[in-house]
């Protein structure tokens, strides 16, 4: 695929056609919508971004995205197994696209199809002002955390009786948006070592679908919160 059009930024959406946990469930319907349209939509909307793609090994995701006015990649299937890592999505889609004027790729993962209105546009704000080479959204952790060892339960970030709100503030990697600069990207990196953490606090930070319980979740949220 030769890409014509002057293009600076553009969404790149990976969307493989099978799931272990829950099967076919990028296009699986969400309030009557598949659930990789809603990222397409919201690709869509922001005025600083210039095309969308949607990478893709499955006949139906590709059809849905032609339907909705993306822009598809044909993804090998050496590179849409259950291990594969999203950077080679991603690289294979700049390669596949090889436009010279291209300088950031926005990920938008399918599996996240709630994200702010405004989320995106002061993101990408602070990310041209402070001329970052990358930014990700994390989220706040509020729970007690430990591990289990010898059956026996060891906290991580409290000791017991601490109350929760005195916990050290300690992040997650949310996976509602990540902007890269496409060299760093071609280096193998999604987020850089002096990636910038963008947080978000909102309902929307902690749908992240792989099971039917996170889509119902994700349904509820989304009637709840419509107008967010």
């Amino acid at each position: 695929m030769i890409q014509t059009k002057t293009i600076k930024t553009i969404a790149i959406i990976p969307a493989r056609g099978q799931s272990k946990r829950l099967p076919k469930k990028n296009s699986k319907l969400l309030n009557g919508l598949p659930l990789l349209v809603y990222s397409i939509q919201y690709a869509q909307k922001q005025a600083e971004i210039d095309a969308v793609y949607v990478s893709t090994d499955d006949a139906e995701i590709k059809a849905i995205a032609l339907q909705y006015g993306a822009e598809v990649i044909e993804r090998p299937e050496a590179l849409s197994g259950d291990l594969e890592p999203t950077i080679s999505a991603l690289q294979h889609a700049v390669k596949t696209i090889n436009c010279s004027t291209l300088e950031t790729v926005v990920l938008l993962q399918p599996t996240n199809p709630l994200r702010p209105k405004e989320l995106f546009a002061n993101a990408f704000q602070y990310y041209t002002n402070n001329k970052c080479d990358s930014v990700f959204t994390v989220s706040r952790n509020h729970h007690k955390l430990g591990s289990i060892q010898s059956d026996k339960f060891i906290p991580h970030n409290y000791t017991p009786g601490q109350r929760s709100q005195d916990l050290e503030p300690l992040y997650f990697e949310n996976g509602l948006l990540y902007i890269t600069r496409v060299a760093e990207l071609l280096k193998g990196f999604i987020i850089t070592e002096d990636g910038y953490p963008y947080l978000v606090e909102h309902p929307f930070a902690s749908i992240d679908i792989d099971t039917q319980d996170d889509f119902d979740l994700a349904t509820f949220k989304l009637n709840f919160y419509i107008n967010d």
